[in-house]
């Protein structure tokens, strides 16, 4: 792959991360969903979520709109990407922080996850798509227990 080849992939994946989180988002889950391979390698173990394991793409969407539902707005925010492209896969690492937001009583209405992604993408039929994807917590700051705080009002 030429030097302007490359270049071009290289945009077109940090294009496709930067539409998995725009789009979750906007809660636009089949978009959400064709941003990934139909399995991923998917590991959330991090924060404390199940241990590393293939999973269905549909299967990860469905647990994200079903635990984004309650809040009031979610902003995700990735940068500092690092891309390594071997062929028709690549590995990125980026930095990210999502934010959710649901007023409630409290007045401690945000919970903020920070940390990084590791993410396996491959070429395929011209498109990249995420085939494994592990999230690094750095740390978790904010209200932690958010949707029940809110369902105290």
């Amino acid at each position: 792959m030429d030097e302007l080849q490359a270049l071009i992939e290289r945009q077109r994946i940090v294009d496709l991360i930067t539409e998995l989180f725009v789009s979750t988002d906007r809660r636009d889950w089949p978009a959400v969903i064709g941003c990934f391979t139909p399995k991923v390698q998917f590991d959330m173990s991090s924060l404390g979520g199940a241990p590393p394991a293939e999973v269905a793409a549909t299967e990860i969407v469905a647990g994200w709109e079903r635990g984004l539902a309650p809040l009031a707005a979610v902003h995700h925010q990735a940068g500092n990407f690092q891309v390594r492209l071997r062929g028709d896969e690549a590995d990125v690492h980026c930095y990210a922080i999502a934010s959710h937001y649901l007023p409630n009583p409290t007045g401690r209405n945000t919970r903020v996850f920070v940390g990084s992604y590791d993410l396996g993408l491959r070429a395929e039929a011209g498109r990249w798509r995420i085939h494994a994807f592990r999230f690094n917590a750095k740390y978790v700051e904010g209200n932690l227990e958010l949707e029940k705080a809110a369902a105290g009002s």
